[in-house]
């Protein structure tokens, strides 16, 4: 009798352990085969189905077989949430059931650049988020919103500071542009407010003199330089005379070089036939071009031509004789290498 006890506890304990051992398997163990985070991506098209499959390159057998028991097993097709999914290594189906169910999905860090446009941005935020660009490049021109800013159809671009940003992939467009609102409103605080003052400029003027700045030159410690310069001209009421404000008025951005009949090009963005600042930036501008102008350096220089030797920097030039001069070299070294 008490051997057939012993047996029986032992049955019993292996029938346990057999459970056990399969529960966990199948809703416990790893779902990742991989050593690292993997993420699955869930947009307003998908159904479970189109999630399966997502996933099950990723998972393993036995543990996607218990994902898919819960997923049945509940209300969850009725319910699927949008969002970037993190799987970690050692993540169960338990834990990935319940991040997908409660929409815990993980945020990106998502790098919004310093470009030409704002549908060029509306591009570069399609390619990296569940929206696509269409919805971004609407919202971007939709009068109600870019009023409701401050801003008209020439300055909107002053919104956006170029950063990288933590933010969830399925941000709609309203979210971005009002995450954008509050960075912007963070970064034009009371100190940049007074230097812009100082200067003689509103933030928008600063943005767009901002942009011209880093059209002008890529090489940062030059900025200041280039600010400076510009901003003497505003002072003496002289025409900026800035190549890229020409190039931006005609559309031409493949253009690298401006020829004389260019010059008279009629738009209120070209600088060479209109005094002081265009409608508005003619590009997105760095942080880097910003702090540039806000703390522009201080010369007599009203003049600059970009360097003969195409180091990407330029001469500068306080009377129109010198300025001619420092033409002169770099239209030669145009000549010699052929640019047209």
């Amino acid at each position: 009798m008490k051997k057939s006890k012993i047996i029986y506890s032992i049955l019993g304990g292996l029938c346990a352990a057999i459970i056990v051992a399969t529960l966990y398997l199948y809703f416990f163990a790893s779902m990742n085969k991989s050593e690292e985070a993997v993420y699955v991506y869930i947009d307003e098209d998908d159904n479970c189905d189109s999630i399966y499959k997502q996933i099950t390159p990723l998972a393993d057998k036995r543990a996607m077989t218990g994902l898919r028991t819960m997923i049945r097993h509940s209300d969850y097709e009725s319910k699927i949430r949008t969002g970037r999914y993190k799987i970690e290594p050692g993540d169960g189906p338990i834990t990935v059931f319940r991040n997908l169910k409660r929409g815990q999905q993980a945020p990106l860090m998502l790098t919004v650049p310093s470009v030409r446009t704002m549908d060029e941005l509306a591009g570069v935020l399609g390619k990296k988020l569940m929206k696509d660009s269409i919805d971004f490049a609407e919202a971007f021109h939709n009068d109600s919103i870019v009023k409701a800013l401050g801003y008209d159809s020439t300055t909107m671009v002053c919104l956006i500071i170029p950063n990288t940003y933590e933010m969830y992939w399925n941000v709609t467009e309203q979210k971005f542009i009002d995450r954008m609102k509050k960075e912007h409103d963070k970064f034009w605080d009371n100190a940049r407010k007074a230097k812009a003052e100082a200067a003689g400029l509103t933030p928008v003027e600063v943005t767009t003199l901002a942009s011209i700045v880093d059209a002008e030159t890529t090489n940062n410690g030059e900025k200041p330089m280039v600010a400076g310069m510009y901003i003497n001209r505003l002072k003496q009421d002289m025409p900026l005379q800035a190549d890229p404000t020409v190039v931006f008025a005609i559309g031409d951005f493949s253009k690298r070089r401006i020829y004389l009949k260019d010059l008279s090009y009629n738009s209120p963005y070209n600088t060479y036939i209109n005094t002081g600042l265009p409608p508005g930036p003619i590009r997105i501008p760095t942080v880097a071009g910003v702090e540039a102008v806000l703390n522009y350096a201080h010369h007599d220089y009203l003049y600059m031509c970009a360097k003969e030797d195409f180091s990407g920097t330029h001469n500068f030039a306080a009377t129109y004789k010198e300025h001619l001069q420092n033409a002169a070299k770099y239209s030669k070294a145009l000549n010699e290498r052929n640019i047209k």
